[in-house]
């Protein structure tokens, strides 16, 4: 029988790890505020799982198919729980050494785990990619959209950019395709910054 909730979830031939909802954004169009979840799984939870419960969940799935990569990205920004990232990162790293992984997220790690080599602590524990969310050619439409709870989010996102670069990370900026952003200005800042970027069809939540 199958939990109501889903900490682990698959997309194609990705492999998806939902471990915390909370997030130091407040998009307005993200999925959370109309969904319970999507493609079928439910990703809004009535508590955060342990490391042991995702093994465990990971355990279930992880032969279902030869994925191509597993990736951290739920309904939460995944470094609002590090050392539950670090560790199911290095359990699948130690395990599983052929399977990339990659950490989608909106590049405040360093505001939510100030003190800390996060960058370090992310590439020892096996993430090799990072998908940065910048939704915001600059800081003031970046702020109007994703309304984060730091005042300079915007900055500390793109020091994470540039940090994970230097660390020889597979680094690229992702923006959602809305109206109040010209994805154009955001292009132009990652080939400036000298990493990958990806344009992200807008799927609107209510009809």
């Amino acid at each position: 029988m199958r939990q109501s909730e889903d900490f682990v979830y698959w997309l194609d031939d990705a492999l998806y790890l939902n471990i915390t909802n909370r997030c130091s954004n407040n998009c307005y169009f993200c999925f959370k505020h109309y969904w319970s979840g999507i493609a079928g799984f439910k990703l809004k939870l009535s508590s955060e799982p342990s490391v042991e419960q995702i093994i465990e969940d990971l355990k279930k799935h992880i032969f279902r198919r030869r994925w191509r990569e597993t990736v951290f990205c739920g309904f939460g920004e995944p470094t609002a729980r590090l050392d539950c990232l670090l560790e199911v990162a290095k359990w699948i790293n130690e395990h599983f050494p052929f399977l990339s992984i990659r950490l989608d997220t909106n590049g405040h790690a360093f505001l939510l785990n100030p003190k800390r080599d996060v960058i370090g602590e992310l590439k020892d524990s096996g993430v090799r990619a990072v998908s940065v969310s910048i939704n915001g050619h600059d800081e003031e439409t970046y702020n109007k959209i994703c309304r984060p709870v730091f005042t300079n989010a915007y900055r500390s996102a793109i020091e994470f950019v540039k940090s994970a670069r230097d660390a020889s990370l597979d680094v690229e900026i992702t923006a959602v395709m809305i109206p109040e952003i010209d994805i154009s200005r955001i292009q132009d800042l990652a080939s400036r910054l000298k990493v990958k970027f990806r344009a992200r069809d807008y799927i609107p939540c209510f009809y």
